[in-house]
Protein backbone atom coordinates (compact mmCIF):
# COMPACT_ATOMS: atom_id res chain seq x y z
CA UNK A 1 0.00 0.00 0.00
CA UNK A 2 1.13 3.54 -0.63
CA UNK A 3 -0.17 7.06 -0.15
CA UNK A 4 -0.31 9.87 -2.66
CA UNK A 5 -0.46 13.37 -1.25
CA UNK A 6 -2.05 16.29 -3.03
CA UNK A 7 0.46 18.95 -4.11
CA UNK A 8 -2.19 21.57 -4.82
CA UNK A 9 -5.75 22.35 -5.81
CA UNK A 10 -7.45 23.28 -9.07
CA UNK A 11 -9.73 26.34 -9.14
CA UNK A 12 -12.09 27.24 -11.99
CA UNK A 13 -15.74 28.05 -12.76
CA UNK A 14 -16.79 24.41 -13.36
CA UNK A 15 -18.44 23.29 -10.13
CA UNK A 16 -19.99 20.03 -11.38
CA UNK A 17 -18.62 17.23 -13.55
CA UNK A 18 -19.70 17.56 -17.19
CA UNK A 19 -18.72 15.46 -20.15
CA UNK A 20 -18.01 18.17 -22.73
CA UNK A 21 -16.83 21.71 -23.49
CA UNK A 22 -13.54 21.78 -21.59
CA UNK A 23 -11.35 23.41 -24.25
CA UNK A 24 -11.80 27.02 -23.17
CA UNK A 25 -11.85 26.41 -19.41
CA UNK A 26 -9.19 28.48 -17.64
CA UNK A 27 -7.98 27.02 -14.33
CA UNK A 28 -5.65 28.19 -11.61
CA UNK A 29 -3.60 25.48 -9.98
CA UNK A 30 -2.43 26.66 -6.57
CA UNK A 31 0.36 24.60 -5.07
CA UNK A 32 0.32 23.74 -1.41
CA UNK A 33 2.11 26.38 0.67
CA UNK A 34 4.34 23.69 2.19
CA UNK A 35 6.07 23.30 -1.19
CA UNK A 36 8.98 25.59 -1.93
CA UNK A 37 7.98 27.91 -4.78
CA UNK A 38 11.25 27.01 -6.53
CA UNK A 39 9.69 23.66 -7.50
CA UNK A 40 8.16 25.60 -10.42
CA UNK A 41 11.43 27.19 -11.58
CA UNK A 42 11.78 26.87 -15.35
CA UNK A 43 8.24 25.60 -15.95
CA UNK A 44 7.33 28.71 -17.95
CA UNK A 45 9.76 27.61 -20.68
CA UNK A 46 7.25 24.85 -21.59
CA UNK A 47 4.07 25.51 -23.57
CA UNK A 48 2.17 22.52 -22.19
CA UNK A 49 1.97 20.58 -18.95
CA UNK A 50 0.62 17.18 -18.02
CA UNK A 51 -1.60 17.43 -14.96
CA UNK A 52 -2.32 14.37 -12.82
CA UNK A 53 -5.30 14.75 -10.51
CA UNK A 54 -7.89 12.85 -8.50
CA UNK A 55 -11.56 12.38 -9.32
CA UNK A 56 -12.25 13.23 -5.69
CA UNK A 57 -16.06 13.21 -5.91
CA UNK A 58 -16.32 9.64 -7.24
CA UNK A 59 -17.74 7.44 -4.50
CA UNK A 60 -16.47 3.91 -3.83
CA UNK A 61 -19.80 2.40 -4.88
CA UNK A 62 -19.52 4.14 -8.28
CA UNK A 63 -16.16 2.60 -9.19
CA UNK A 64 -16.46 0.48 -12.33
CA UNK A 65 -14.50 -2.74 -12.53
CA UNK A 66 -16.28 -4.37 -15.47
CA UNK A 67 -17.03 -3.33 -19.02
CA UNK A 68 -19.75 -0.83 -19.85
CA UNK A 69 -21.00 1.37 -22.66
CA UNK A 70 -19.02 4.67 -22.58
CA UNK A 71 -21.29 7.45 -21.27
CA UNK A 72 -23.94 4.72 -20.95
CA UNK A 73 -24.61 5.12 -24.67
CA UNK A 74 -25.89 1.75 -25.97
CA UNK A 75 -24.74 2.72 -29.48
CA UNK A 76 -21.14 2.43 -28.27
CA UNK A 77 -19.68 -1.03 -27.63
CA UNK A 78 -19.14 -2.28 -24.10
CA UNK A 79 -15.50 -1.73 -23.19
CA UNK A 80 -13.51 -2.06 -19.98
CA UNK A 81 -12.71 0.94 -17.80
CA UNK A 82 -9.07 0.74 -18.98
CA UNK A 83 -10.24 1.08 -22.60
CA UNK A 84 -11.92 4.42 -21.89
CA UNK A 85 -11.17 7.59 -19.98
CA UNK A 86 -14.19 7.67 -17.65
CA UNK A 87 -13.89 9.11 -14.15
CA UNK A 88 -15.17 6.06 -12.24
CA UNK A 89 -11.77 4.35 -12.34
CA UNK A 90 -10.41 2.06 -9.61
CA UNK A 91 -7.79 4.61 -8.46
CA UNK A 92 -9.76 7.71 -9.51
CA UNK A 93 -6.73 9.19 -11.31
CA UNK A 94 -7.15 11.67 -14.16
CA UNK A 95 -4.47 12.90 -16.56
CA UNK A 96 -4.73 15.80 -19.00
CA UNK A 97 -2.33 17.80 -21.14
CA UNK A 98 -3.02 21.53 -20.78
CA UNK A 99 -1.67 24.75 -22.20
CA UNK A 100 0.36 26.79 -19.72
CA UNK A 101 -0.75 30.42 -19.80
CA UNK A 102 1.34 31.83 -16.97
CA UNK A 103 3.09 31.22 -13.67
CA UNK A 104 2.93 33.56 -10.71
CA UNK A 105 4.39 32.58 -7.36
CA UNK A 106 2.99 29.18 -6.41
CA UNK A 107 0.17 29.33 -8.99
CA UNK A 108 -0.17 28.20 -12.59
CA UNK A 109 -2.81 29.49 -14.97
CA UNK A 110 -3.69 26.78 -17.50
CA UNK A 111 -6.18 26.23 -20.31
CA UNK A 112 -8.09 23.02 -21.01
CA UNK A 113 -7.89 21.20 -17.68
CA UNK A 114 -10.91 18.89 -17.52
CA UNK A 115 -11.13 18.91 -13.73
CA UNK A 116 -13.74 20.68 -11.65
CA UNK A 117 -13.19 23.39 -9.05
CA UNK A 118 -11.58 22.00 -5.90
CA UNK A 119 -9.93 19.01 -7.60
CA UNK A 120 -6.77 17.80 -5.82
CA UNK A 121 -3.68 17.93 -8.03
CA UNK A 122 -1.18 15.12 -7.40
CA UNK A 123 1.56 15.88 -9.95
CA UNK A 124 2.62 18.23 -12.74
CA UNK A 125 4.99 17.30 -15.54
CA UNK A 126 6.23 19.33 -18.50
CA UNK A 127 5.19 18.00 -21.90
CA UNK A 128 8.21 17.15 -24.02
CA UNK A 129 7.62 16.21 -27.64
CA UNK A 130 9.91 13.21 -27.26
CA UNK A 131 7.35 11.66 -24.87
CA UNK A 132 4.46 12.13 -27.30
CA UNK A 133 3.44 9.22 -29.54
CA UNK A 134 5.41 8.60 -32.69
CA UNK A 135 3.38 8.04 -35.84
CA UNK A 136 -0.36 7.79 -36.23
CA UNK A 137 -2.68 7.23 -33.29
CA UNK A 138 -5.29 4.49 -33.67
CA UNK A 139 -8.67 4.65 -31.94
CA UNK A 140 -12.16 3.27 -32.57
CA UNK A 141 -14.85 5.38 -34.25
CA UNK A 142 -16.98 5.50 -31.08
CA UNK A 143 -14.12 7.28 -29.27
CA UNK A 144 -13.87 9.89 -32.03
CA UNK A 145 -17.63 10.46 -31.84
CA UNK A 146 -17.61 10.64 -28.04
CA UNK A 147 -14.89 13.33 -28.12
CA UNK A 148 -16.61 15.53 -30.75
CA UNK A 149 -17.55 18.31 -28.27
CA UNK A 150 -15.13 17.54 -25.46
CA UNK A 151 -12.58 20.28 -26.24
CA UNK A 152 -14.93 22.87 -27.75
Amino acid sequence: MFTIESIGVNYNERKNPKDDYWGEVISEIKLDKTLDVSCLDGIESFSHLEIIYLFHLVQEEDIQYSSRHPRNNKEYPKVGIFAQRGKNRPNRIGVTIVELISKEGNSLLVKGLDAIDGTPIVDIKPVMKEFLPKGDIKQPQWATELMTNYWE
